[in-house]
Parts: structure tokens; sequence; C-alpha cells
């Protein structure tokens, strides 16, 4: 448990230190939240960088399909999706940690790039497969991988994030963890041109993100791992997504709340500004402090994945499911604050509304994670403990 001090960059928390005769026994440690001077160094260029390339009118043009390829050839020439890949085979060599700065800063602007998937994909690609050309090309930036979340049924891999533009999809099928090619939108090879072969494929939806559902047969595929070892390289990938979309949340819900927090203190009704009816200060001022949560959680699951914590996972997912709740809770105040005008097109706060409520669900059921949880941090429950 954290408790967090006056100082915001500092928390003390609570710890299990052992256990003598009488039960577990606890003890305290203050815990260092502050960036370090390069981390803050990399999150101030990329706030800069994300608030240059990614004004709300990229992100408009790039719908329906919310992908926008020069904003991705900036993005790669940055070197982000290989930030988490080893020095020796020439990525950053960081951690999820700054991986989840840059998804933060991503989310602040609705980046349409699949940064995440991206970055996600090609760290397993590079655990997995370290030598093969694909993982070279994937980590140089010309390849655009990406990673189904759900195992595929029937040789088909639903709803996959950055589906409709990504060259290489990663899935598990039927107990084996490959790497497959994306066919063309009749199974027909992809172009030498590098363009996004399955485009045609995009799912309409809510988020205007590029999503598809990728069949797994007509294009070449490589098995990187199978058995156990194939599901814990996918979970572990999974975990990575949830971790950074966490992140990604966590910057859309900060600048939606912004979003809500400079209109009140504009618009008037009854002569007055309506910031300063109470109703609204407290609908905000919940917000913020989810706000604040969210982004603790989020960078906490980072720093476990990278400290190699034995709840780094469970952390992930945490992260994702408050993130999300966090987002959609900001997103709809801050609509509603704005009345009729946040349900028109002219509005930014629609555009992160409508993101909000969309990109958790490419996660699945919310309530279905919500209730496996204990199940992952506790285990099955016991004859004692079944049913209360």
């Amino acid at each position: 448990m954290l408790w967090l001090s006056e100082n915001t960059n500092l928390a003390i928390e609570n710890i299990d230190v052992g256990v003598c005769s009488s039960g577990p026994t606890w003890g305290w440690r203050l815990v260092d939240l502050a960036f370090t001077d390069d981390q803050e160094a990399l999150r101030a260029s990329l706030r800069d960088f994300f608030d240059s390339e990614s004004p709300p009118a990229v992100v408009r043009a790039a719908e329906p399909l919310g992908f926008d390829p020069d904003l991705w050839r900036k993005v790669v020439e940055m070197g982000l999706p290989a930030v988490p890949v080893p020095a020796g085979l020439g990525g950053g060599g960081a951690g999820l940690l700054e991986l989840a700065v840059a998804a933060e800063c991503l989310g602040r602007t609705l980046a349409p790039v699949p940064l995440v998937e991206a970055a996600a994909a090609t760290a397993l690609l590079a655990e997995a497969a370290p030598d093969h050309p694909w993982t070279a090309r994937a980590v140089a930036g010309d390849l655009l991988p990406t990673l189904a979340l759900r195992p595929a049924a029937g040789g088909v891999a639903r709803l996959v994030p950055a589906g409709a533009v990504a060259d290489v999809v990663v899935a598990l099928r039927d107990g084996a963890l490959v790497a497959t090619r994306a066919p063309g939108p009749d199974g027909a090879a992809p172009g030498p041109d590098g363009a996004a072969p399955a485009r045609d494929r995009a799912v309409p939806n809510l988020g205007s993100m590029p999503i598809a559902d990728l069949p797994l047969d007509g294009g070449e595929t490589v098995v990187l791992a199978e058995g156990p070892a194939a599901a814990a390289a996918h979970a572990g990938a999974v975990r990575r997504w949830e971790a950074l979309t966490g992140a990604a949340l966590t910057g859309l819900a900060a600048r939606v709340l912004e979003l809500g927090v400079e209109y009140v203190l504009e618009r008037r009704a009854f002569g007055i500004l309506i910031g300063g009816f109470q109703t609204v200060q407290h609908r905000l001022a919940d917000d913020a402090t989810a706000l604040e949560g969210a982004r603790l959680l989020a960078y906490k699951a980072a720093w476990a994945h990278d400290a190699g914590t034995p709840d780094a996972g469970e952390l992930a997912t945490m992260a994702l499911l408050f993130a999300a709740d966090t987002a959609y809770a900001a997103a709809a105040d801050s609509l509603h604050m704005h009345g009729g005008y946040g349900y028109t097109l002219e509005y930014d706060v629609q555009l992160y509304f409508r993101r909000a409520k969309a990109w958790p669900l490419v996660a699945g059921d919310r309530r279905a994670a919500y209730a496996g949880l204990p199940r992952r941090l506790f285990g099955a429950a016991s004859p004692t403990t079944a049913g209360v």
C-alpha cells in the first residue's frame, strides 16, 4: 500500500518484511517517485514532439482509419518502437518505463500511430527470434509488427490492434506462437512498397483505430515458440501492451480533463462562470484525484516489468483497468461540461471521449478482467473463503 506524502515525488510504502509466529510483520520504506534527469528530458522532448506533430487537425485527418504514415515515419526515426530492445540488437536498450513516458505523451494528443502495438510486438520478436530478419527490420523501422491480444480462432486473429496497417502479426495459434506476414485483401502477397497490406480489412469502430481481423493462413509464417513457452511469451507481450495502453489512457485523461477545466472557466450560465458551481468543481476534482492514481499505477506497472517483480503482470492489468475507468470518467465529465457542444464534431472533446470508450475495448471485457485479478493474485479460492 502507498501513501503519498505532501511532496508529490515521494511516497511511503507499507511492505511485508517477513513472517513471525503471530503472522506477517510489516515495515516501511520511502519510495522516490521522481523521474531521473534523463527521463525528465525524454518526457519534455516527447511532449514537444507530439504537441507539434499531432495537433487535433492531424488526428481528424487520419480518421476513420486512425493511421498517419508520415507521423509514423517520424516516430520510427526517433527509434521509439525499439526503445525496449537490447542495444546489441540495434534497439534503445532502455526499459518499459521510458516507453511508458512516450505512451503517455502519445495519449495526450491521440497521435494516430500504433506505437504501443509495434513496441510490444518488436520486443517479443527480439526475445523469441533475435536472429530472424523480420526482427532486424522491425527494430530498424522497416517493418511494422503488431500483436494479436487473444489466441486465434479458426485460423483467424480477431480484432487485432493495428492489424489494418501492420506488415506482420504475432499471434498465439493452436498452442504455438507464430509470426505471420499479413496477406493482402484477397490473400495476395503484400506489396514491396511497404504499404499496409490489410488496410481494406479494417473493422469500423468508434475510436477510429486501425483494427482488423487477420487470417493466419495466407502469408509466410514463422514459428517462434511452442507449448508453455509460447503461452508465457505471448502473455508477457500482452502485459506490456496493457501497461503501455494504461499509460496512454492516462495521457488521454490528463488532456481531456484540461479541456473540461478550460471550458468551465469560459462558459457562463446565470451570469457566472459554470466553474463556480460546486457540483462542477467536485466532479473535476474527483477526476483529477483519480488521474493521479492512474498515473502512479501506470508507472508502477512499467517499473515492475523492468524490475522483474512477481506481480508485474497483475500490475499491468490493474494499470489498464484503472486508467480505462479514469479516462472514460474524465472524458464523460468533460463532455458533459461542454453541454450540447461536446457532441459536435467541431469540438475536440468528442475525439477524446470516443477513444476513451474504444481503446480499452480492444482488450476485451473489463468486468471479466476485474473478476480474474483476485485469482491471478491469490490463486483459486479455498474452501474457507469460497463464496465470501
